[in-house]
């Protein structure tokens, strides 16, 4: 229904925006390697969306490009994947490092995303590795034509956000399915002063994968 945004960005809150389009705000959920390239709050954006309705909410989950939401939509077709795991699992690995994975049948790297347990993982390269074939066609770490837009001289009421800069980060591992004392765990040993919340985050799930 919903395939595709564009407009200003008001708010990153990892791992949530908020995307005002025609005066509307939408709030849009990205995997973290997708959201690292988003542009500055209060510049525009182009959004690529998948569309999840359910009995007690209406979910959108954001991509840059085309090709990582379709491998989002394939991700979340395996069984016992939903897509907050999906969510989760394009977090902590980027695209191409995920294809890597199923296809050496890697299941020590996928079960240290959360929500992986070692059948899931299993059933990921069991379920993924025929429709991934041909994956490597795209080169998955070069920006696309359809990736996220950058414009300069764009005027917008931007909401600044409050929260620390840890606690943000906190706040983000734990809505990507990581336990609240792991998160706090890891945050501490990577968090360095002026460091942004997105650099505190990408730091921590590498030092977690």
């Amino acid at each position: 229904m919903i395939g595709r945004l564009r407009g200003i960005l008001l708010e990153k809150q990892p791992p949530e925006i908020l995307l005002e389009v025609n005066g509307i705000g939408y709030e849009v959920s990205m995997p973290m390697s997708c959201f690292y390239e988003l542009p500055n709050a209060g510049e525009e954006a182009i959004v690529y969306t998948h569309f999840v309705v359910r009995e007690d909410a209406q979910l959108l989950y954001g991509f840059n490009t085309t090709v990582e939401r379709a491998l989002f939509r394939e991700v979340i077709k395996a069984n016992g994947v939903g897509p907050k795991l999906g969510l989760a699992i394009l977090s902590g690995m980027t695209a191409t490092q995920f294809v890597d994975s199923v296809e050496r049948e890697d299941v020590s790297t996928l079960v240290k995303i959360p929500g992986v347990g070692k059948k899931t993982a299993e059933r990921l390269v069991i379920e993924m590795r025929d429709r991934l074939k041909n994956w490597h066609a795209f080169d998955l770490l070069t920006p696309h034509a359809d990736a996220a837009v950058r414009r300069d001289n764009v005027t917008s009421t931007v909401v600044a956000a409050s929260t620390n800069p840890k606690d943000e980060a906190m706040s983000a591992l734990i809505a990507l399915g990581y336990k609240a004392a792991q998160a706090e765990k890891v945050v501490k040993q990577v968090a360095h002063d002026g460091m942004t919340s997105e650099a505190i985050i990408r730091d921590a799930l590498r030092s977690m994968v």
